[in-house]
């Protein structure tokens, strides 16, 4: 059984920095492609960035050059590294397999505010 604990989210000011990490269980870590996505309340699910059993990585465009997504396949772990996050990045930030998600975690809280 898959399970997916995420971690990390909390309330901070436009232009700050968070660190998400989710750690995975029940799945053969380093040979699945990972990801992180959010949701914000009335909103479907969007794919923020991944990272393949290759460490290539892919970002949506909103995203790109103040995200970066890593793993450690040591410690069943993927990372999100959130840099001059914005209001519009408030979420809730859910870690999981791509393209076929798993079944999901609780996520973690992230709040900007300006």
């Amino acid at each position: 059984q898959v399970q997916l604990v995420e971690s990390g989210g909390g309330l901070v000011q436009a232009g700050g920095s968070l660190r998400l990490s989710c750690v995975a269980s029940g799945i053969m870590f380093w040979a699945k492609t990972m990801a992180w996505y959010r949701q914000t309340p009335g909103k479907q699910r969007e794919l923020v960035a991944e990272v393949t059993m290759s460490f290539g990585t892919r970002y949506r465009d909103s995203v790109k050059g103040r995200f970066t997504i890593s793993r450690d396949n040591t410690k069943n772990t993927v990372y999100l590294q959130m840099n001059n996050l914005r209001p519009e990045d408030t979420a809730v930030y859910y870690c999981n397999l791509s393209p076929t998600p798993a079944q999901w975690g609780q996520g973690t809280q992230v709040t900007v505010f300006s």
